[in-house]
């Protein structure tokens, strides 16, 4: 069996027509629903980019890789799921982003040369990359935001569009009054990409996609790992007309948020994305470029799929959709991702399984706590792999697909290091102070910040599934935070680090000293067994303490 692991990038769980949408039609997301089974309680453990990625590399949470940040490098070593899928003989392929920070430092420091195999899958998070594009080829004074090559570019120049940088000028930029109109101006969301339609990143992505099914023999694990709808919001034609501000869902927000506010949130709510996307006007531009992204998304996955029934391999391909984290859009004052509210750190996951074990399970929804690094553990079992426990510390999906109702967690945990961001700074932070994390146990929803002095943040998502009232504002929810509080204190007492020895390993070490002559604190030695001490009994070969005389 092969694994299609299909990533979009900033795609909220519930702008999916089968979770609900009522405008945004996505036909082929709801068919692979239909196949298998939709997880409608899937959450992040890092609501961004860089943070998210390395926990579904790895299947570890944030503060167990240390990468919890975009561009934070994952450590030399880490291991990721290509290297649990090669060790059972499944090899793991990269198209498009993962946002991977290379530790240069630990990789100079061991001589690991960039150009080795070795190198080359350090640098990838583990996967030997078909083509590595992280999407966002931005220029300033300084020159690039990403130094390496676009690949994305090198194509488009490939197809006549000029210039050094034809993704900024054409790819993400309309045409306004005959001057570029950049994607990174929202006031620009509304305009049409001037790129050919099958040029932009989604389509070429997917052909790409398509080659690489054509050409590799498995089985393989193939990451296709979409750069959309992330931002910038804009779209080519006919994406960019499809939708209208009318279809644009009413903000999920309240005047009573703004009311003796967390300061966190307070300062997410005051920054420059937060105070754009609570204007209408700017909601009412970008949320149809990003259904449209969205709409692009599907389209292209139907050609994919169609390509895998009508070769022969959706019958023995393992697909998960899902993405990296959510997206505010301007609910809760807010816009991006950042916080814990449901628009930015739920997400969509949909996974099907072609073996016959999950047939009485398709085109269900099963409302477990998932977590993202599920999806490792998910993978390395589906490939008929054990699933290392002491590295690993997600679980495996497949009980759920094949029908089963197993033990399963009593809350899902999401961390987010707001260290770099502006907000941190503003509050007079340490930066180890500025770490936020999520404890939801499927009803109450808990935020607690490293910082000392700063209150939590609590939503009875029963009472209030828009998360609109902090119960955290008074003091009459003591005992719920208490026993929130606890479930982190125990998360955080997890085995998280020894990853070199597993519990098998351990038993299988309990007594071996013995065996090899370790023999200490015995009185007598009747304390073991007699054949653990029998290369220490004997006849005395030798007399070394007799003298010269007395040997005489």
């Amino acid at each position: 069996m092969n694994i299609l692991f299909v990533m979009y990038d900033q795609l909220r769980f519930d702008y999916l027509s089968c979770a609900g949408h009522p405008h945004l039609h996505t036909p082929n997301f709801d068919r692979v629903a239909g196949m298998g089974v939709r997880f409608s309680n899937a959450y992040v453990q890092s609501p961004i980019c860089g943070g998210s990625r390395m926990c579904f590399y790895t299947g570890r949470y944030a503060a167990s890789h240390g990468a919890q940040w975009n561009n934070f490098p994952l450590r030399v070593g880490e291991q990721t799921l290509g290297d649990h899928l090669r060790k059972i003989g499944m090899s793991c392929h990269l198209i498009g982003k993962t946002h991977m920070k290379v530790d240069a430092e630990g990789m100079a420091r061991l001589g690991l040369s960039a150009d080795s195999v070795i190198g080359v899958r350090q640098s990838e998070c583990g996967f030997d990359p078909w083509v590595r594009d992280d999407g966002l080829w931005a220029q300033g004074p300084d020159g690039f935001y990403d130094e390496k090559r676009s690949p994305y570019n090198e194509y488009l120049k490939s197809q006549g569009y000029d210039g050094e940088n034809p993704w900024a000028d054409y790819a993400n930029a309309g045409i306004k009054d005959d001057q570029i109109a950049s994607g990174w101006m929202f006031d620009h969301s509304n305009l049409p990409a001037n790129i050919r339609e099958e040029d932009s990143e989604t389509p070429w992505l997917t052909r790409e996609a398509i080659r690489f099914v054509d050409k590799t023999k498995g089985p393989w694990c193939m990451h296709l790992s979409y750069i959309k709808p992330h931002w910038p919001y804009i779209v080519p034609e006919p994406y960019a007309s499809m939708y209208e501000a009318g279809q644009v869902p009413a903000p999920i927000r309240s005047e009573d948020e703004k009311r003796d506010t967390h300061p966190v949130y307070e300062g997410f709510m005051n920054g420059l994305v937060g105070q754009a996307f609570s204007k209408d006007d700017v909601r009412a531009k970008v949320i149809p470029a990003y259904m449209g992204l969205i709409k692009q998304c599907d389209d292209q996955l139907g050609l994919l799929l169609d390509h895998l029934e009508t070769t022969g391999q959706l019958s023995d391909t393992m697909i998960v959709l899902t993405s990296d984290h959510g997206d505010y859009l301007g609910d809760h004052w807010l816009g991006e991702k950042n916080l814990f509210h449901d628009p930015s750190v739920k997400i969509p996951m949909i996974v099907y399984d072609p073996r016959a074990k999950a047939d009485a399970t398709r085109g269900t929804v099963c409302d477990a706590l998932v977590e993202s690094i599920d999806v490792a553990a998910t993978f390395i079992e589906a490939a008929g792999g054990e699933v290392p426990d002491h590295i690993i510390e997600g679980r495996s999906l497949l009980p759920w697909l094949h029908g089963e109702s197993p033990e399963w967690r009593d809350y899902v945990i999401s961390e987010y290091d707001f260290s770099a961001q502006p907000v941190g700074a503003k509050l007079g932070l340490a930066p180890r102070d500025c770490r936020l994390f999520m404890v939801f146990d499927g009803r109450y929803k808990l935020m607690h910040c490293a910082a000392p002095d700063l209150r939590p943040m609590l939503f009875d998502l029963a009472t209030d599934p828009d998360e609109l009232n902090d119960l955290a504002r008074g003091m009459d929810h003591s005992d719920t935070i208490l026993r929130l509080t606890q479930y982190l204190h125990e998360w955080g007492l997890r085995m998280s680090q020894r990853v070199t020895k597993s519990e098998s390993d351990i038993i299988g070490m309990r007594g071996g000293s013995l065996r090899r002559g370790i023999l200490p604190f015995m009185v007598d030695g009747s304390e073991v067994d007699a054949e653990l001490t029998v290369k220490y009994r004997g006849p005395v070969r030798q007399n070394h303490l007799q003298t010269d005389s007395e040997i005489e």
